[in-house]
């Protein structure tokens, strides 16, 4: 189980992703149409710059829906993979078949 605080931080960095996505996306696509070397297109990336670090998407971490590992996860399923062998196991997942070797 990942620490709460860590979880907590997670939470708050995906808020502050969704609150600014809009803005960060209108302004790349305005630097995307400017030329190259312009004033304007400065002033676009110094308004990128002010906006908190947090609320860029790269710095959002997949984690585990149930223990809040943030490695070794599924995509198609939001489980770590210890998580997703027990349920496996289990028979809790449907359509996922057990390997055993």
């Amino acid at each position: 189980m990942a620490r709460k605080s860590l979880i907590q931080r997670e939470k708050k960095r995906q808020k502050l992703e969704q609150k600014y996505h809009l803005i960060r996306r209108s302004s790349k696509k305005e630097i995307s149409r400017l030329p190259s070397l312009s004033e304007k297109k400065k002033e676009i990336y110094r308004k990128l710059q002010s906006l908190p670090r947090n609320s860029a998407p790269t710095r959002l971490r997949r984690r585990c829906f149930l223990t809040g590992r943030p490695r070794a996860n599924y995509r198609d399923f939001g489980l770590s993979g210890y998580v997703l062998r027990e349920m496996v196991h289990a028979c809790l997942l449907p359509g996922a078949t057990r390997s055993s070797w």
